[in-house]
C-alpha cells in the first residue's frame, strides 16, 4: 500500500476560487456525469458495488450493496437524500469538502439519482453551517445554468432537481432516520426499523441515504474506472478518504490518503506531536469510537483492522492528545455532549447518559467514592446494545476505553480533582513571549 498522500477531492482546494463551477470544469469537472448519462442505470450500480465504495459517513456499508437494496420501479417517486450533519465531536471532513468543491457532491449526487432512478434528491445540512449553506445553494444554481440539472440534463432526457436543506442544529439527525423524519418536517428521532430506508423512507418511499464524502468519491470512480479505486487502499477497505487530525499536532488540517495508511505516518506528514510533548491518546473516528493510545499508532486506519484493535474507523476524526490532558476530563465533556443531544426516545440512552454524566462530574472535582468506576462501567453495559439509536453506543465508548486504558486517572478522581493533577496550560506562544519579555 501507498502511504503517499492521494489528492484527489482536495487536489485543487489552494486554487483562489475551488468552489466555482468553472474551476472544477477545469479539473475534469463532469465528465463522469456525460460518460455515466451515456450507458444504462443497472452498470452504475455494479461500478459501485465492484469499486467495494465503502459508506464513509462511519459504519462503512457498501454503497453498491445499499443502492441494490431498492425494490422495482413501480412508478412512484425515489428518492437520494445527502446526510450532511456533520455533528460528531472531531469531525471536520465533510464541512470543508462542501466549502471548498461542492460540485463534486452535485455531480455525484446526479450520477448517483440516474443510478437509481431518482428524480428529486436532498441535501440534509446542519443548521449551524449558514456559509456552508449558502455556497451549496450557489452550486446547485451554477449546476442547473449550466445544464447539469433540472429538464433533459445533457439531452440524455434525465431530469432531477436538487433541494439543500437547512436542518435545526440536532445531532440526533445525524442518524439517518431521524434526518428523514426532521426532513419531512416532524421532531428529529430515530424510526424503528424495519422498514428500512430503501424500502419506505422519505415520505414512505423508496429511498437512499449516504454521507457526502461518499457520494462526492463517486465522480472519481466513474471517471477512472472501479479497478482505480479499488486498487487504493486495502483488499477489504478500498480507495481513498479524508483524514482529520485535530488537537495536540503540530500541523492540524484535512489528510487526503488511502484506507490503511497508519497513525504514524499520517503524524510524520503532519509534523508530529507539538513540540516537547508526547502523544497520549487518541480517536480514530471521533469521540463515539473507543479511544485508543500510543501503542496503537502502527494499526493500518482501516475498517477490519481498527475493529480488531477494538475500536472503529468511524469518520476518521483524529482528535490526538498529549500528556498536558486528563483523559477523565476529556470524557466528561464528550458525556455532556451526548446526555444533551439524547432526544430522549428510549430509556437507556437519555437516563443512562444523565446518569455518567453526574459519576463523571464528580470523578473530575475529585469527590468520587470507590464504587464509581464500577458503576460507570455497568452503566455502560446497559446501555450498549440496548438503545434505540446508536447514539447511546456512542456515548459508551470513549467511558468504557477510556477506564481500560486509563483506570489509575479515575481511580484519582477518589480524591484529587483534575485541575490539580492536570493544571491549565499555557499557549507556547504566551510562555515565549513572557520569557522574553
Amino acid at each position: 500500500m501507498s502511504t503517499q498522500l492521494t489528492p484527489i477531492m482536495s487536489a485543487f482546494w489552494d486554487h483562489p476560487q475551488s468552489w466555482t463551477l468553472a474551476t472544477y470544469e477545469q479539473h475534469d469537472g463532469y465528465r463522469a456525469l456525460r460518460q455515466a448519462l451515456q450507458g444504462p442505470a443497472s452498470d452504475l450500480v455494479q461500478m459501485a458495488k465492484d469499486s467495494s465504495l465503502r459508506g464513509r459517513g462511519g459504519a462503512g456499508f457498501p454503497a453498491g450493496m445499499k443502492w441494490g437494496f431498492l425494490p422495482p420501479p413501480d412508478g412512484g417517486p425515489r428518492y437520494l437524500v445527502v446526510n450532511a450533519d456533520e455533528s460528531e465531536p472531531g469531525t471536520c471532513k465533510d464541512t470543508p469538502l462542501m466549502l471548498a468543491t461542492p460540485q463534486f457532491l452535485i455531480e455525484g449526487m446526479i450520477i448517483t439519482s440516474y443510478a437509481i432512478d431518482c428524480h428529486h434528491a436532498f441535501i440534509y445540512l446542519r443548521g449551524e453551517e449558514l456559509h456552508v449553506y449558502r455556497r451549496l445553494l450557489k452550486a446547485v444554481q451554477e449546476a442547473r445554468d449550466a445544464g447539469y440539472l433540472g429538464t433533459d440534463i445533457l439531452g440524455s432526457g434525465f431530469d432531477l432537481e436538487i433541494t439543500v436543506h437547512s436542518g435545526a442544529g440536532a445531532y440526533i439527525c445525524g442518524e439517518e432516520t431521524a434526518l428523514l423524519d426532521s426532513l419531512e418536517g416532524r421532531r428529529g428521532q430515530p424510526r424503528l426499523k424495519p422498514p428500512f430506508p430503501a424500502v419506505a423512507g422519505l415520505y414512505a418511499r423508496p429511498t437512499v441515504v449516504n454521507n457526502v464524502e461518499t457520494i462526492a468519491s463517486v465522480p472519481p470512480i466513474v471517471l477512472h474506472g472501479s479497478d482505480w479505486f479499488s486498487g487504493i487502499g486495502t483488499e477489504k477497505s478500498t480507495g481513498f478518504g479524508l483524514f482529520s487530525l485535530s488537537g495536540h499536532v503540530t500541523r492540524p488540517g484535512q489528510y487526503e490518503a488511502p484506507l490503511g495508511i497508519t497513525l504514524r505516518e499520517l503524524l510524520d506528514m503532519a509534523g508530529g506531536i507539538r513540540e516537547g510533548h508526547q502523544l497520549k491518546f487518541w480517536t480514530p473516528g471521533g469521540s463515539s469510537t473507543p479511544i485508543l493510545t500510543d501503542e496503537h499508532q502502527d494499526v493500518p486506519l482501516d475498517f477490519e483492522s481498527m475493529v480488531e484493535a477494538g475500536s472503529m474507523l468511524g469518520t476518521r476524526a483524529l482528535q490526538i492528545f498529549d500528556e498536558t490532558t486528563s483523559v477523565v476530563r476529556a470524557v466528561s465533556r464528550w458525556t455532556d455532549f451526548y446526555a444533551h443531544e439524547s432526544c430522549g426516545k428510549c430509556t437507556p440512552c437519555r437516563e443512562g447518559t444523565f446518569w455518567l454524566k453526574q459519576i463523571l462530574e464528580r470523578l473530575e472535582a475529585g469527590r468520587g467514592s470507590r464504587d464509581d468506576i464500577d458503576k460507570l462501567v455497568d452503566i455502560c453495559d446497559n446501555i450498549l446494545g440496548r438503545s434505540f439509536c446508536a447514539l447511546g453506543d456512542g456515548a459508551t465508548s470513549p467511558i468504557t476505553s477510556a477506564v481500560q486504558y486509563f483506570r489509575a486517572e479515575f481511580e484519582a478522581g477518589m480524591h484529587t480533582p483534575v485541575h490539580e493533577s492536570f493544571p491549565p496550560q499555557r499557549s507556547t506562544l504566551f510562555a515565549k513571549e513572557t520569557l522574553s519579555a
